[in-house]
């Protein structure tokens, strides 16, 4: 087992690395941006280097720099946690090279993996659904006409080297397609160092189904049941949960085993993440493989008892897994909510600032999984995700409510937080009912719109009506 990890990742998941590390009596290293020389993470590790300014080029994806500061250190490995150099092959063949080891999968298995557009030919290849899109990288607007007008509209932008729902783009019309290809590639750049694109058929009002997977260097691989994650704004997820509400038991084992199909086509080891698309018709594709941790593992590690983090060490210090899929069994249902720091009473705005009186839940079936604490300031270099918080209950109905509850606790001063925008959620009577898609946020604001237009008819029939006396 390793004596010291750095962990290459800042805010909430750097913070849970380190946790998980200090419980296996194993020495952490945080680094950090100027900025961030008060958050938590730097607080709770046993060392700390700074790595360059606020900026996430010059701190944070400078990974030659991070690997001198493991060598510097003498620790054994890095964790790269989720987003920044997490899917980086070339970061990871660094580490190989200079004898540190990666926790995660192979380079190898990050080229293929990692680059989406690749995966989707190699899932191709080894007769894997996959959704209708282009077969490689989109560099051009010439390139991205042609692809568009023979895969059909309404496609969908989609970053090669991304994740968490950044460069993502709707396009319904050739019109707007040109505007938003740039804007994607923009932003990919700025987020992974990447301008590389690729289009897929944009599937309306479907689900959004995604299977943890483990995998040891000895070809052992299972999978721990599925996460629903199709509450999304802007192809960004909010609201998580396991087991999906969509999914009866034939079809979880259907795409339980494509799921392991997938992590052994291409000789998968770590932890992952294979994600499908499912249409109204009950099909399901595969759109993309996460070879990271994910921001939602909490969800899975409630329903199943597995620390997923320890698992990602320890398959990294090449140690069996130590687990067969009869093994794996779910119980209860359990809820991710992430909270950012953003106004939904303004379009999502960020809001930027110093955390006051702050409040976090408690209580039975309740997790929380933060870097801020009173006194905080924000950045505004990096995702506004202030603290996830999980729950966990006998029955989808009460875990509902218990996240109700927990949402009503949270509370925090002079900053705008979509914490009320979460309980409405909760509250709306398709989630409850488990009847939505990923189109369930859109039909959120349609609500909003006639209920304003209903609010605006009222007024001025109440108006006619006070003239009309007169």
């Amino acid at each position: 087992m390793f004596e010291k990890i750095l962990i290459a990742n800042r805010g909430e998941i750097a913070v849970r690395i380190i946790r998980a590390c200090k419980e296996m009596g194993i020495q952490t290293v945080a680094i950090y941006s100027e900025i961030d020389k008060k958050s938590l993470h730097v607080r709770l590790a046993d060392e700390s280097y700074c790595i360059g300014k606020a900026s996430s080029v010059e701190s944070y994806l400078r990974y030659h720099d991070i690997v001198v500061a493991a060598l510097e250190s003498h620790a054994g490995a890095i964790h790269p946690g989720y987003g920044f150099l997490s899917e980086n092959a070339e970061f990871a063949k660094l580490c190989r090279t200079s004898e540190i080891e990666f926790i995660g999968p192979s380079p190898e298995s990050l080229r293929l993996m990692g680059d989406k557009s690749t995966a989707r030919e190699t899932m191709r290849q080894a007769r894997v659904p996959v959704v209708k899109g282009s077969n490689r990288p989109l560099a051009t607007e010439k390139d991205v006409l042609r692809a568009a007008k023979k895969i059909g509209y309404p496609v969908l932008i989609k970053p090669s080297a991304g994740g968490g729902g950044k460069g993502m783009r709707i396009v319904h019309h050739e019109r707007d397609l040109a505007s938003a290809f740039h804007s994607s590639q923009a932003e990919s750049q700025a987020a992974f160092g990447s301008n590389e694109i690729y289009l897929e058929h944009y599937i309306r009002n479907a689900r959004h189904i995604e299977f943890q997977i483990l995998a040891d260097n000895s070809g052992s691989v299972i999978h721990l049941g599925e996460r629903e994650c199709s509450v999304q704004r802007r192809h960004q997820k909010l609201v998580e949960e396991a087991p999906s509400p969509r999914l009866d038991p034939a079809l979880r084992a259907r795409m339980g085993k494509t799921a392991v199909k997938v992590a052994k086509a291409v000789d998968y080891q770590g932890a992952g993440t294979v994600e499908f698309l499912i249409g109204d018709d009950s099909k399901f594709y595969f759109i993309e493989m996460n070879t990271r941790i994910q921001v939602e593992h909490p969800v899975t590690e409630a329903a199943t008892g597995i620390d997923l983090v320890k698992a990602q060490i320890c398959i990294a210090a090449n140690e069996p897994l130590g687990l067969r899929q009869k093994d794996i069994q779910i119980s209860g249902h359990s809820i991710e909510c992430r909270i950012n720091a953003e106004d939904p009473q303004h379009d999502f705005m960020p809001s930027p600032g110093k955390l006051r009186g702050l409040c976090l839940p408690g209580g039975p079936g309740v997790r929380v999984d933060t870097h801020v604490y009173s006194g905080y300031e924000i950045p505004h270099y990096y995702d506004s995700l202030l603290t996830k918080i999980i729950v966990h209950a006998h029955n989808r109905t009460i875990a509902i409510d218990r996240m109700k509850r927990a949402l009503d606790e949270f509370s925090v001063e002079n900053v705008k937080t979509t914490a009320p925008y979460l309980a409405r959620i909760m509250n709306d009577h398709r989630f409850r009912s488990g009847e939505y898609g990923t189109d369930l946020i859109e039909k959120l604001k349609e609500d909003d719109e006639n209920h304003h237009l209903k609010g605006f008819v009222h007024k001025l029939m109440e108006s006619f009506h006070l003239w009309h006396d007169f």
